[in-house]
């Protein structure tokens, strides 16, 4: 388990976003948590996933590839980006169960190294599932992060108003003084 703080400037976004989110801009530098396994040991820690999964090479490999193929489905075509998505799915399937507290659905993995990354892939099914009109890239000029809209009527834009949509508030305050 890491006990390095998340450098990241948004977390807490359902699992897929949240791995989408594992790079950002910090300063008009891009950053990449996934960079290496100190930052997967980050991510999966902040994920509750570390007592399940190693941070090692092979997961962090997988949960890469789990991270290009929803982007591919984020920002292009679900459609063309469907057989990407898929090849993840491919590792894994939810088992149904009766246990002593009733029905439980849980997941396997052929290979427990696609355990994060498949995790992942099905959180993206789930988005795709309640709302996937919500699933939202951030429209802070330099910002690529993404979250998904939990707003009451859906309209929120930024994945922070304290970041972005303070400096959109700002940028738009100055352009008008600027006007008079």
């Amino acid at each position: 388990m890491s006990t390095a703080p998340d450098p990241r400037p948004l977390t807490g976004e359902p699992l897929a976003l949240d791995l989408l989110n594992t790079r950002w801009n910090r300063d008009g530098a891009p950053q990449d948590l996934l960079a290496d396994t100190a930052g997967l040991a980050v991510w999966l820690t902040g994920n509750g996933l570390a007592g399940d999964h190693p941070a090692d090479a092979e997961v962090l490999r997988h949960l890469r590839t789990a991270r290009e193929a929803i982007k591919a489905a984020v920002d292009g075509s679900p459609h063309r980006a469907a057989p990407l998505v898929d090849a993840v799915l491919e590792h894994g399937r939810i088992r149904a169960r009766l246990t002593a507290g009733g029905p439980a659905e849980e997941p396997e993995f052929a290979d427990p190294a696609w355990g994060p990354a498949w995790l992942a892939a099905r959180s993206y099914l789930d988005l795709l599932t309640r709302a996937p009109e919500r699933i939202r890239t951030c429209a802070g000029g330099s910002c690529i992060l993404y979250f998904f809209d939990t707003s009451r009527n859906g309209t929120r834009r930024w994945c922070s108003m304290a970041a972005c949509g303070n400096r959109a508030k700002a940028s738009r305050h100055y352009a008008r003084s600027k006007e008079h």
